[in-house]
């Protein structure tokens, strides 16, 4: 899904129930790759949808209540800051998510 709204501070994405709990999918705002997890608890984190390593597709990755990891090389990214937990990697930018009234929204 493509969303693009100019100047706004956050983006309406689609129904949450397109997420699966547990797992992640990538969406395109603003030109850039975002990927978008739904995690066993209900909430909802974003970062970018790429991995600085080797471009790994971050929204395939395995995930737990803290991090996502790539699944080319396992590195681990916080979702809290983006940072790597192995030295070398450059962090990911992250993004605020949250849903309302059944609606997944992104903070652009």
């Amino acid at each position: 899904m493509t969303a693009t709204i100019e100047g706004a501070s956050e983006i309406a994405l689609g129904p949450v129930h397109e997420l699966t709990p547990g797992e992640g999918r990538t969406y395109v705002v603003q030109g850039r790759q975002v990927a978008v997890f739904l995690l066993s608890d209900g909430t909802v984190r974003a970062m970018d949808a790429v991995c600085p390593h080797k471009g790994g597709p971050l929204a395939d990755g395995q995930i737990d209540d803290a991090v996502v990891m790539c699944p080319l090389h396992q590195y681990a990214f916080s979702f809290d800051t983006g940072a790597c937990t192995s030295e070398g990697v450059e962090s990911v930018r992250t993004y605020s998510a949250s849903v309302r009234d059944g609606i997944l929204t992104l903070g652009v």
